[in-house]
């Protein structure tokens, strides 16, 4: 076998490939025992019709072409081996001679990934927020857990902000109740703002057994969009009662004796969260002042097929969970589908650039995957997915996608080689260290920016 390869762009090459025809007797002989297998002739025993007989009776044209479809996988991974190019995607294979007994000819165009030089990033400097935790975000904080342990006695008053209703709602559109338009037994806190546009403002100042209508959008439902006449009727009023601030609310809320303790835990878990956003923000503008030191063609199909599968995802996936289409989510957005697809294509691009660079960046550096490094990674993801890390696991290995989660940690390890060598500091003109966790915060901040992308590399097939 003979081939060439020719560059068409950065991101595209053709393969021209000559077999001569005795490699392809292999194929040949496949070809007519698979015939052998389908056909039955008069005279001949399933499986024992001689070459020469299926020639005259199906044309060796039919052989030919059975062989050569078995052959061109073979033929078309060692084009690509010698030429030791890294193809994406399938290729666009043209036969261009075949000649029986002689030669078979063809061209395979196929995207690749382009040679990217890594730029010198150790001139990189960001500016990230300070880690600060004032007494009012602790404050806030401990507030928040005494929401959650406040306790409902009902009162005989009229309802103010801040209390808890129990009511039912009717909602008529037209003039007609809605099959899905009718609930009883509702408990809603005033001023939460979780039911219906104008809810609050009804409810407010009525007494158990008050009653008002008002218009309001609805949400959801059969007739969702519309402008309906609700309905609303109080059948109880309840006031909520927050607990007192003291050491026995620490106590009671939490593993503290005193609420000492308890705020200086909450001043503590704040701080954290703010060194995680830190170094989640600190990656990702690292990450965009790479990208734009870094040349990184992007091969067109590539493209493509990310935006195309962005947009599936958007609309099948994660909208249809919600209830809503496209053209309703843009709507609620104040987007065009101009806008949306620009700004898919801008993500996309975004995240084929990042992995291209960054899988550069894992060879160069020689960076590998522990099993332990791949099985914390599972871990947080398969908290962020709802599932628990058994199930988690089971999905990836069943749908192939052990491959994707090492290539998350190893850019992610990649990442923070970038961050390491640069320059970091926050908006009190203090440095940044990022050492703890690095890896693994960088891994998340990768797979938030790739998404859906990931580019694979097919070798063998044609």
């Amino acid at each position: 076998m003979k081939s060439a390869v020719e560059t068409l762009n950065p991101t595209r090459v053709r393969l021209t490939v000559e077999v001569p025809f005795e490699e392809l007797k292999d194929s040949l002989d496949a070809a007519y025992k698979k015939i052998n297998q389908q056909v039955t002739v008069k005279g001949f025993r399933k499986g024992k019709i001689p070459a020469r007989v299926i020639d005259q009776r199906f044309g060796r044209g039919a052989v030919l072409e059975e062989a050569v479809n078995d052959a061109l996988p073979k033929f078309y991974t060692e084009a690509v081996n010698e030429a030791e190019v890294n193809p994406l995607g399938q290729p666009e294979v043209d036969i261009t001679e075949l000649k029986d007994g002689e030669l078979l000819a063809f061209t395979a165009e196929v995207d690749i990934r382009p040679t990217i030089e890594i730029p010198d990033y150790s001139g990189i400097e960001v500016t990230v927020d300070a880690v600060e935790v004032s007494d009012e975000d602790v404050e806030k904080s401990v507030e928040q857990l005494r929401e959650r342990f406040a306790s409902t006695n009902p009162v005989e008053r009229a309802a103010a902000d801040g209390d808890v209703v129990t009511i039912d709602l009717e909602a008529k559109v037209d003039g007609e109740v809605l099959p899905d338009g009718v609930a009883q037994g509702v408990s809603y806190t005033i001023g939460s703002g979780e039911l219906l546009d104008g809810i609050d403002e009804a409810v407010t100042g009525l007494e158990a057994g008050g009653e008002a209508t008002f218009t309001s959008q609805l949400k959801g439902g059969s007739a969702e969009g519309k402008d309906a006449e609700v309905t609303v009727k109080v059948t109880a009023v309840a006031a909520r009662e927050l607990p007192e601030l003291d050491d026995d609310f620490a106590q009671l809320a939490s593993e503290f004796d005193t609420l000492d303790e308890l705020k200086a835990d909450s001043r503590k878990r704040l701080e954290n969260m703010k060194q995680f956003d830190q170094a989640t923000q600190a990656q990702e503008r690292v990450l965009d002042e790479l990208l734009k030191l870094a040349e990184v063609p992007i091969p067109e199909k590539l493209l493509e097929d990310e935006i195309n599968t962005r947009k599936h995802n958007l609309e099948h996936h994660q909208l249809g969970q919600m209830g809503l289409t496209l053209e309703k989510y843009l709507e609620i957005q104040g987007k065009t589908e101009e806008e949306f697809l620009a700004e898919t294509k801008e993500q996309a691009e975004k995240g084929i650039k990042t992995q291209f660079i960054l899988d550069e960046l894992v060879n160069k550096e020689k960076l590998n995957v522990s099993q332990e490094e791949l099985t914390e990674h599972l871990m947080r993801r398969a908290a962020s997915s709802g599932m628990s890390p058994d199930q988690f696991a089971q999905a990836v290995v069943e749908g192939g996608q052990v491959p994707m989660l090492v290539g998350e940690v190893a850019r992610g390890k990649a990442l923070a080689v970038v961050v390491e060598a640069v320059k970091v500091v926050d908006t009190n003109g203090e440095t940044v260290d990022l050492e703890d966790d690095e890896d693994e915060t960088a891994a998340e901040t990768v797979e938030a920016v790739t998404g859906e992308t990931e580019v694979a590399e097919e070798k063998n097939e044609a």
